[in-house]
């Protein structure tokens, strides 16, 4: 479990119930610069991120709640700078909104059970899905497989 959970108590691995809280929550629960990406639709700087190029064998969930975002069986070595993925662990894990920041128009993606920002999805990923999930590293927590587990 992340540093972010011990003073978090909306964080669990477990309990998929919808999170509905008011920003001044997060901002008390949330690292200032984890609230910056997550609450404020923030982007770390390319190839800066702990798990840009990490090959870890595991499940990345959202920093800010728990919830499973992506197996890493499904992240892809990308140019981009940021960890990229395929799929998410299942349907109903992220969200998604038109994101017309900056003159582009984008899909940004957001946590299923907090909506907090984790990045954009681009139609430039591999098969099979040709998606390209490119995440913040600040907003993923990676759990590694056990060895019974894998």
């Amino acid at each position: 479990m992340n540093e972010h959970s011990v003073s978090n108590p909306y964080y669990s691995r477990t309990d998929t119930t919808k999170l509905d809280l008011p920003d001044s929550v997060w901002k008390k629960v949330l690292s200032p610069e984890v609230y910056e990406v997550a609450r404020k639709a923030g982007t770390e700087r390319a190839f800066t991120g702990k798990l840009w190029d990490f090959e870890g064998r595991g499940t990345y969930y959202c920093v800010a709640c728990g919830n499973a975002l992506f197996r890493s069986d499904a992240k892809f070595a990308s140019t981009c700078g940021w960890p990229s993925f395929f799929e998410t662990v299942r349907p109903g894990s992220v969200e998604y909104r038109t994101d017309m920041s900056f003159g582009m128009e984008r899909t940004e993606v957001l946590c299923g059970r907090c909506g907090a920002h984790l990045g954009h999805v681009f139609d430039d990923g591999p098969p099979p899905t040709g998606k390209r999930f490119c995440m913040n590293s600040i907003v993923l927590d990676f759990e590694p497989d056990t060895a019974a587990g894998q």
